[in-house]
């Protein structure tokens, strides 16, 4: 290339490079200025006030990063939710499945065996102790109570005779018709309970059952002829599992309700407590009676059964709160705005609560939310005493 185009490409670059230095060089403007360049030769020049404003600019923007690092150290300690602890019962009730039964039921039978003449009764009647149900022939035994009764007369006849005539018999003969006398009088006892052993009456009061027999039919003394129930009480059997044996009582106070009687609840005692525990299930059996003077329960009847205890307390914590790491599960428990690892033995779940066994007490507050970043002995913040602190920083 020749010189001349070599020494025009130089002052190309030089004024190009010095073009460039007045236009972006912060303060090249002031420069010029001061070498005595006149202002209408300097290129862009840059104000004073942009200046200023540059700088406000950046005093604002050094401001801003330590309001954030002042709000990063306030913001150090972590914010979470609490619950205190309340106090749970396990082991407070009972609840079982029983089945009713009459205070007193019996099935009667004939005393006798015969033919069926008479039914005095029908199915729902109330009978009376000692009331007449059901009659079987008697023919036979009215005959044999009228001669029994013949030779009883006869005997006191004889008797009667020996003893004025002493004088002329010997006392042997007196004696002898005293004993016929006497055997004849059991003799008459003897008919008299055979014809009244053809009447079937009833053992107790209670309400006449469905009546199975018809007159006509022939029975046995093992024929059911009905059944009474005396059901002005009733009592109910049920099972408790056997760690409730050294519990319940005789006299303790129990509920029921049936199903034929739904939203009803029976009180009652608890009557007798078995003296075994059934090696097969378990379970200890226990008998209920309850009142039943309106009338409204049965035999046979299914009731769910229920008692109360004085149950064993323990703390109760939010489900969520309870943790588990290597060693089992804990808490976190907040004192003095610092957290605390408390160790716990679930002992039950419930929807609502998780019962514990811990070194706490009513009142306690426990974290809930915010576990996460939770750390023994660290700072924290309940969320009830930041909420208008976190509203504005939300805004």
């Amino acid at each position: 290339m020749p010189f001349w185009k070599q020494f025009i490409l130089c002052i190309v670059v030089i004024i190009a490079g010095f073009a460039a230095w007045a236009y972006f060089v912060p303060g090249a403007g002031e420069t010029m200025r001061n070498a005595g360049i006149p202002d209408n030769l300097v290129p862009m020049a840059t104000p004073r006030g942009e200046e200023a404003a540059d700088a406000g600019a950046q005093a604002q923007g050094g401001g801003q990063g330590q309001g954030r690092r002042s709000g990063g150290e306030r913001n150090a300690a972590v914010l979470v939710v609490t619950q205190a602890v309340v106090q749970g019962v396990v082991n407070d009730r009972l609840n079982a499945i029983g089945t009713g039964d009459a205070i007193r039921s019996v099935a009667v039978t004939p005393q006798a065996t015969g033919t069926i003449r008479e039914i005095l009764i029908k199915s729902g009647d109330m009978v009376k102790q000692g009331q007449v149900l059901a009659k079987l022939d008697s023919e036979e035994q009215v005959i044999a109570q009228g001669q029994a009764q013949v030779a009883l007369n006869s005997a006191i006849e004889k008797s009667s005779l020996y003893h004025n005539i002493k004088s002329s018999v010997s006392r042997m003969d007196v004696f002898d018709s005293e004993i016929a006398e006497q055997n004849a009088r059991l003799q008459l006892q003897a008919a008299e309970l055979n014809l009244q052993r053809r009447n079937i009456v009833a053992p107790i009061d209670g309400i006449v059952g469905i009546v199975p027999v018809n007159i006509g039919d022939n029975v046995t003394t093992s024929t059911p002829i009905v059944t009474l129930d005396d059901r002005t009480e009733v009592l109910v059997d049920y099972w408790v599992p056997e760690r409730f044996a050294n519990t319940v009582s005789v006299g303790q106070a129990v509920e029921a309700t049936s199903v034929a009687r739904p939203g009803k609840v029976f009180s009652g005692v608890l009557e007798a407590v078995d003296n075994r525990i059934d090696p097969a299930s378990r379970t200890l059996r226990l008998r209920a009676r309850i009142g039943n003077s309106s009338d409204e329960l049965r035999a046979g009847m299914s009731f769910a059964v229920s008692m109360k205890f004085a149950g064993d307390k323990y703390p109760a914590v939010n489900p969520l709160s309870v943790q588990w790491d290597a060693m089992g599960s804990f808490v976190w428990q907040v004192t003095d705005d610092k957290s605390h690892k408390v160790r716990v033995t679930v002992v039950q779940r419930n929807p609502d609560y998780v019962l514990v066994k811990a070194d706490l007490k009513d009142g306690d507050q426990i974290v809930t939310q915010g576990l996460q970043r939770v750390r023994e002995n660290g700072a924290v913040r309940v969320a009830t005493n930041v909420a208008s602190d976190e509203k504005v920083a939300s805004q």
